[in-house]
This record gives structure tokens, C-alpha cells and sequence, in this order.
């Protein structure tokens, strides 16, 4: 059985990294077909942010979030006192860091996808009549689907395992920003707690491999109906 301090970090990795997708599939889904779809000056330059995060240290993205959006930056005054957010010390900042950190991997997954699908099937489709956006909802949408399901369930368990960007911009705050990686934290630097830290690892290998073999399932599952098997 988990206890309260376990089952609160539990709960709010969820919630996180629940909201973390919700936000990352419909900014995912734009930049990838940007990307894959569209030729424009810096094309390259907006790549390589979005993808920045892959490389970068996730303290360091943690600390520009920080003082970039904490309440005493211009931008995180301006948020608090016209509306209300406040992402610093906040779960809300949690959401940040992790949408900030697992974005290239839904990027990436929803490229890969678009770039994929036969160009002259929306080609066909627009000479019957079908005007873009109907091209984009009837083919392109229901083609680029594995990618959406790979990339939101790759960002789904890179979000429950965010760390660093965390517990730089949020601390590490029980019950208020305290997830799972960092409840596990604290107890490792707890002197014998080695059972609490063992429960939180097994969770935490299990809710990231069940997400790794969902992912794999759905998208076969996917492209076997796209197929017509």
C-alpha cells in the first residue's frame, strides 16, 4: 500500500504530466506539419529550438524558466497581475516545464508521420474538389495518427519522469510540486527510507514501460487499419 506522502506524488505526476499532453498535441500537431509541410526563411532556426531541449542540461532549462516566467521577471509580473497565473513554486510550473522538455519528442513523432504519407493522395484529394482544410482533416489528420499516439504517449512518461527542469523553476514542495521523481529525491537523501524509494522506483519503471508497450501496441494497431488488415 502507498502512503499519503507517496499517493500525492503519484497523483499529481499524473495530473501533470495528464495536462502536459493535453497542451502538447495541438501545439505538436502544428509545428509538425509546419514543419514537415512548409518552406520558410529560419525554417531551420525554429527546428533547432524546438529541438534544443534534447541537448540542453534540464536544470538549465529549469533556470531560464525561472527567470523568464518566475514572479519577479517582467513577464511573470505582468501574468500575475492582469491574469492571475502563476507558474513559479506552482504545479502549473511543473506543466510548463514538462510541455517545455517533452515537446521535440511530440514534434518529432507527428513529423515523422506527416512526412510519411504519399503527397499525391492530397493532391487527388484537392483535384475531386477538396479544399485544404478538408484535405488536412479526411487525410492527412487520420495518416499522421500513429505519430500522434507515439508522441503523446512518449511525452505522457517523459513528463512523469521530468526532474531537473522541475525542480529548478518549481522546488520541490510536498503536495503542492512535489512529484514522483522528486518525492524519490527526498528519499534517497532520507537515511532509511530505502523502502519508500524502492516502492517509488518500481511505479515509476512500471508506469513508463506500460506507456512504452501501449505506445508500440496503439501504433501497430494503427497502421494495420490504415492498411485495411
Amino acid at each position: 500500500m502507498l502512503s499519503e506522502y507517496e499517493y500525492q506524488a503519484l497523483m499529481l505526476s499524473i495530473k501533470v504530466a495528464s495536462y502536459t499532453v493535453l497542451w502538447l498535441i495541438p501545439v505538436g500537431i502544428s509545428l509538425g506539419w509546419v514543419l514537415a509541410k512548409k518552406q520558410f526563411f529560419c525554417k531551420s532556426v525554429l527546428d533547432s529550438l524546438i529541438h534544443l531541449p534534447l541537448v540542453l542540461p534540464p536544470v538549465v532549462i529549469g533556470y531560464l524558466l525561472l527567470i523568464s516566467l518566475g514572479q519577479q521577471s517582467l513577464i511573470g509580473q505582468w501574468l500575475y497581475k492582469y491574469l492571475g497565473i502563476v507558474f513559479s513554486f506552482n504545479w502549473k510550473g511543473a506543466v510548463l516545464a514538462s510541455f517545455v522538455v517533452a515537446l521535440p519528442l511530440m514534434v518529432r513523432s507527428i513529423r515523422l508521420s506527416i512526412e510519411s504519407i504519399d503527397p499525391k493522395l492530397g493532391q487527388a484529394a484537392a483535384t475531386l474538389g477538396a479544399s485544404p482544410i478538408k484535405c488536412f482533416f479526411t487525410i492527412t489528420l487520420p495518416l499522421m495518427s500513429p505519430g500522434i499516439i507515439t508522441g503523446t504517449l512518449l511525452s505522457f512518461a517523459r513528463s512523469l519522469g521530468e526532474f531537473g527542469a522541475t525542480i529548478s523553476f518549481v522546488s520541490n514542495i510536498p503536495g503542492i510540486t512535489q512529484t514522483l521523481p522528486l518525492a524519490m529525491f527526498s528519499s534517497i537523501e532520507t537515511p532509511g527510507a530505502d523502502l519508500e524509494t524502492m516502492r517509488l522506483c518500481v511505479i515509476s519503471l512500471a508506469i513508463a514501460l506500460a506507456s512504452l508497450v501501449l505506445s508500440e501496441c496503439l501504433s501497430q494497431q494503427c497502421s494495420k487499419r490504415l492498411k485495411g488488415e
